[in-house]
């Protein structure tokens, strides 16, 4: 039986719905889903939570959509929590990635086996290639590269999964706010840029893979952007026809490139 663990974002949903039948769909404490969730639980109270999972016979667990960092309050852990409390702390204090290999762990220990939503709905994932009737020029295959060298950066320092390249030129990296808030902050600067997504470089695919849907793309026509660029398997695309469609209708190119093209 799988469980779905549900973040925010209309990621959850679409993974849902790909589904060939409804897992049991979980949310931590305080989040608002899009979808209504079956069950939901407090970190100070995991251990609780996941033994509750076992028995009702959860074997596999997805986890989708972005959630924030919880408060924790100390008084509020149960009995079967307490013993995970060293492992917690460690991996809040190692950044987004960190946290999530974390918890991860955690759930690999009590015996779950942990799977991403591109295993869970495959087809969420584009195929390779350039989808839309734009093509990206040779300029736009430079920086291309640029960006590849700049997510590398990022993920070391464990901020970000997108950048915009104009030229050769970092003009914009993502932050916390995430992609569609840097969109939003770009100037005339953006002209003819290049958006670029993938994920971290050694990032753990089961838990945080980048997601562009149309309002990303919606955000980078509106900043100017010639087109967006993301990695084949590592960018899912909810609603690949919708944004296919905006693409085209803006004169915009999409450009799933294959890791190490040139």
């Amino acid at each position: 039986m799988l469980a779905l663990i549900s973040g925010t974002g209309a990621l959850p949903a679409a993974v849902l719905h790909a589904l060939p039948q409804r897992p049991l769909v979980c949310a931590l404490d305080g989040f608002t889903p899009e979808i209504a969730p079956d069950v939901t639980f407090r970190i100070e109270r995991l251990g609780g939570f996941l033994n509750d999972l076992k028995a009702r016979g959860v074997t596999q667990i997805c986890m989708v959509g972005s959630v924030r960092r919880p408060q924790i309050h100390v008084s509020a852990f149960d009995l079967a929590t307490l013993r995970l409390v060293p492992t917690i702390w460690r991996s809040l204090r190692k950044g987004d990635d960190g946290a999530l290999r974390g918890f991860i762990a955690v759930l690999e220990q009590r015996g779950f086996q942990v799977i991403g939503a591109h295993e869970a709905a495959p087809d969420l994932l584009p195929p390779a290639g350039v989808l839309t009737k734009t093509q990206p020029s040779q300029l736009h295959h430079a920086d291309a590269l640029a960006g590849v060298a700049q997510l590398t950066l990022m993920g070391a320092a464990d901020l970000g999964q997108a950048c915009v390249i104009r030229q050769g030129t970092v003009i914009a990296s993502e932050d916390d706010a995430g992609t569609d808030a840097m969109l939003g902050r770009l100037e005339a600067t953006a002209k003819a840029a290049i958006l670029f997504k993938g994920p971290k470089p050694n990032q753990d695919r089961r838990a945080d893979l980048p997601v562009i849907g149309p309002r990303t793309v919606a955000n980078a026509a509106a900043a100017g952007l010639a087109g967006i660029v993301i990695e084949a398997d590592g960018v899912m695309v909810p609603d690949l026809a919708g944004v296919i469609e905006v693409l085209d209708a803006q004169g915009m190119f999409l450009w799933v490139r294959p890791k190490g093209a040139a």
